[in-house]
Order: structure tokens, then C-alpha cells, then sequence
């Protein structure tokens, strides 16, 4: 028996309630379900400030649960390394106000990591709380999972903890197998096998490397 998407994605509702307007290659305008409009685009060297102002936003339980350990501040550095991204081996979307690089707040970030030597990406991915429960991580998720397929990887994964309940339930709903990680017992290894790419990829974009589709209404899963 199948599980309902409602059942199988607690926002699924959201998700379906979603809609997005293609501005370019890995460009989006979003209008989410509560009516506010946003804009996801690949991040750039110049959102270090703002990535650096969004940090300071998020409550030390969202700096937990995505970094793993109770970070007080990202020094610029840090910043600049997470804002500048080898198209070749990496990948990051920021979800903005719909202003120019260095004047947008970020409200979300995914990112992807190709592991050198291997055909696997790890992933990573925040979203804040002005912008939780509207669907924004299942778009940002299935975004990701597009790029994974484009680069014709065979899995993407990340490391969880265990109480994000919040990740492991959008893991399920995208068909990601559970692990253990060795040697921690406090992180559970979620991981997407990408054994072809996505039939819906019309030829030309599976083939490029910063594949794309057309703008379509976004679904819950089964949708």
C-alpha cells in the first residue's frame, strides 16, 4: 500500500500550494503558499555578508541540528568558502529577497559536495524559520537531486541527528535509505541512490552540467 502524500509529507498541502516562475538556469521566482514571494538562485561570493547576517538569525538548536555543534558565529571565512562554489564538483541554492546579491537576506541554503574520487555528493541544507513549513525544503531537496543526476552521480547523502525529525521525515517522503554512521551513534546516514537520471529530464538538460527544467507548479510526493 502506498501512503497518501499527506501522509507520506506533512507539508504536502504547502508543496502543492507553491509556485514558481523559471528566471533563468537554476533561477526561480517562488511565491509560497502564505503569499510571500522569494527568489532562489545559486549563491555568490557576494551573499557572504548576508550569509554571515543569516547566521546570526538562526536560534542555537537550528545551528545544532544543521552544523553538529553549537557554533557562535561564522567568521568570514567561513562565509566566503560557503558562498564561493566550484560549478564542477559543487552546488548551492540560496532562497533570497527578491533584491541583487550582497542586499537580499538569505532565508535558506542547499548545498551538494561531490567527494573527490567518487561518483557521491554529500548534501547539506538549512531553512529558517520565517520560511519553515512552506514546502521550501522539498523544492530545495528535489532541486538537488536534479543537479545530483544531471552531474550523472551515483548517490547523494548527509548525516543527520538523530532528533531531527523535522529532515529525517523529508528523507523518507524523498525515498532516502537510513544508516548508521559508524562509530556515532548520535547521527543517522541518510543516502539517495542515483542509478539513472530522472526520466522526467528532457535530454539536453540531463546532459548539461547545470541541468534545468521549465518552470512547473511543484508537487508533494506522488503528486
Amino acid at each position: 500500500m502506498t501512503p497518501t502524500p499527506s501522509a507520506r509529507w506533512p507539508n504536502a498541502t504547502a508543496v502543492s500550494r507553491l509556485t514558481r516562475e523559471r528566471l533563468g538556469v537554476w533561477r526561480e521566482r517562488l511565491v509560497l503558499p502564505n503569499g510571500r514571494e522569494v527568489w532562489v538562485r545559486p549563491i555568490e561570493p557576494r551573499d557572504a555578508d548576508a550569509l554571515r547576517a543569516s547566521f546570526r538569525a538562526l536560534s542555537p538548536e537550528e545551528v545544532r541540528l544543521r552544523f553538529h555543534t553549537p557554533l557562535r558565529e561564522m567568521g568570514a571565512d567561513m562565509a566566503q568558502r560557503l558562498t564561493t562554489v566550484d560549478p564542477a564538483s559543487g552546488f548551492a541554492l540560496a532562497v533570497t529577497e527578491p533584491l541583487p546579491p550582497g542586499e537580499a537576506l538569505i532565508g535558506a541554503v542547499v548545498r551538494a559536495s561531490i567527494v573527490p574520487g567518487t561518483r557521491r555528493a554529500e548534501f547539506a541544507i538549512i531553512v529558517g524559520r520565517p520560511l519553515a513549513g512552506q514546502g521550501l525544503g522539498f523544492h530545495l531537496m528535489r532541486r538537488l537531486i536534479h543537479w545530483c543526476r544531471a552531474k550523472r552521480l551515483e548517490a547523494v547523502f548527509g548525516d543527520v541527528l538523530v532528533e531531527n525529525d523535522a529532515m529525517l521525515k523529508l528523507a523518507d517522503a524523498l525515498g532516502f535509505q537510513r544508516s548508521h554512521v559508524p562509530g556515532d551513534h548520535g547521527l543517522v546516514r541518510i543516502e539517495l541512490a542515483l542509478r539513472r537520471p530522472d526520466a522526467t529530464l528532457a535530454p539536453e538538460a540531463a546532459a548539461a552540467p547545470d541541468g534545468d527544467v521549465p518552470s512547473t507548479p511543484a508537487t508533494p510526493p506522488g503528486g
